[in-house]
């Protein structure tokens, strides 16, 4: 047989993502066409549990033997490779299925490993190499945001992949047999050929609806009003858009009071337009540290369970039951009571002793339930009490003492001290190792020396890994 007749094509995807059903419609494309056709499947976890290999072969039928076809992609001899996600185009890349002879159809979008997201900083791999990499070394790359596509028409973005294979003119089939492959499979139809015409029209190049920008903050209330009059009045213009949004959280983290609070403290800090706009984030941030109270508040409010509704597409009709992962330990129980309970339970061996086996264990929370879902919205309540709690009383005083540094230092030092707040984030194990490292920091600044590129760099060493090696080799250089 001919090569050039034969045609291959790989597809990469995540598992959840619909990669079964768009091989399933490429086959059926192919059967339909007049091609003998075979697909097959490789799980693996490559990238992350769950990636994927769908690997279709296909030639015009009517050959004087049945045709033989290979059950895996070759390295060097792929014509098509689809990508439901970034990095595993860029793993299509590494592994050889693209090369100069290779169409690459893929998502733009990422969907961030675990490695990624639980990184001390930025743990992001760079998406601009590997955008750079699918044009130079493939035949062609048609790249776009599949999963934002997808999200706007209601559909999946297997829908969007199809679409887009067909807009790209790679296969020699018209556009009415897609579009009956879709209808062949006779699952949530309309919303395919949705995804799938979008898909379509990017992949030809015709510019997506605009959406308007949702950055704008509009104040509902009389105290929300009041304090964004007394942004604009008050704060520099690189200060204000996240001095609104400070106030919007911590209106909703806690009342209008704290929010003043926060304009007060950011007033203190001077007039340097960087400095303020650097703390307008930072102490917004840690003002809405995360306790217990914040957590069930978050847990069962209707907006979650609407979106979770909206991710898994369930319909009116259909029941979901949301499960949680939660692991709350004796300490952010003890700091969730008044504070001079809290602390006494904490300062009591005997009392640590008998209490925290019954918080060693995490445990699996069904939030849709009667029972749970009372539990936590009772939890959530008691925010109108957070401000005689234990930890509000501790982190009140971290936060003031922050901001006498920040005061006291010059301005290069200042913004660098604001700064080392993105050490202190989430809760548990994870609050208290970067507190720890946010706090060695401090420390060493304090004991005289260490200028603006210094505190830099000992930031910097500290996001670099959680055992916080590189901070210790860093502050012992």
């Amino acid at each position: 047989m001919a090569d050039r007749e034969r045609i291959t094509i790989a597809v990469l995807g995540l598992g959840g993502q619909g990669g079964g059903v768009l091989a399933d419609w490429i086959v059926q494309l192919g059967e339909r066409g007049g091609h003998a056709t075979q697909g097959t499947s490789v799980p693996g976890v490559a990238q992350r549990t769950g990636a994927t290999i769908y690997y279709i072969e296909m030639i015009p039928a009517g050959g004087a033997a049945p045709p033989v076809l290979a059950l895996t992609p070759v390295p060097g001899d792929v014509d098509i490779v689809l990508a439901s996600e970034l990095m595993e185009a860029g793993r299509a890349i590494l592994r050889g299925f693209v090369t100069k002879r290779t169409e690459l159809i893929g998502s733009t979008h990422r969907v961030y490993a675990i490695a990624e997201k639980s990184a001390m900083g930025d743990g992001r791999a760079g998406a601009e190499r590997i955008v750079a990499a699918a044009g130079e070394r493939s035949k062609r790359f048609i790249g776009f945001d599949m999963d934002a596509v997808a999200e706007r028409t209601g559909s999946v973005i297997s829908s969007v992949l199809f679409g887009a294979l067909a807009g790209s003119g790679a296969l020699p089939f018209p556009r009415i047999a897609f579009e009956d492959a879709i209808r062949a499979g006779g699952k949530a139809v309309e919303a395919n050929l949705r995804g799938f015409a979008a898909g379509f029209d990017a992949a030809q190049g015709k510019p997506e609806p605009q959406d308007e920008d949702v950055r704008t903050i509009i104040p509902t209330t009389d105290a929300g009003r009041a304090l964004a009059a007394r942004i604009e009045a008050d704060l520099p213009c690189e200060a204000r858009l996240l001095a609104l949004e400070g106030v919007r959280r911590l209106m909703d983290y806690q009342d209008a009071a704290y929010a003043r609070l926060y304009l007060d403290r950011l007033d203190s800090l001077g007039s340097n337009a960087e400095l303020i706009a650097e703390a307008a984030r930072h102490l917004a941030l840690w003002m809405s540290y995360e306790d217990t109270i914040r957590v069930a508040d978050l847990k069962v409010r209707a907006s979650r369970f609407a979106r979770v509704r909206g991710e898994v597409r369930a319909k009116d009709d259909q029941i979901v039951q949301l499960t949680e992962y939660m692991h709350p330990r004796l300490e952010e129980v003890c700091e969730t009571l008044p504070a001079g309970i809290g602390g006494r339970l904490l300062a009591s061996k005997r009392w640590s002793r008998r209490l925290a086996p019954l918080f060693a264990r995490g445990r699996h929370v069904e939030t849709t339930s009667l029972r749970w879902f009372l539990a936590l919205s009772l939890l959530a309540g008691w925010r109108r009490w957070r401000r005689g709690t234990l930890r509000y009383q501790v982190e009140q005083a971290r936060i003031e003492d922050w901001l006498s540094l920040i005061r006291a230092s010059d301005t290069d030092a200042a913004i660098e001290l604001v700064r080392c707040q993105r050490l202190i984030k989430g809760y548990a194990e994870t609050f208290e190792r970067g507190l720890g490292n946010y706090a060695r920091i401090v420390e060493r600044y304090r004991a005289g020396g260490l200028d603006a590129a210094g505190l830099r760099r000992l930031r910097e060493a500290a996001l670099a890994d959680e055992e916080g090696a590189a901070l210790g080799a860093a502050l012992a250089s």
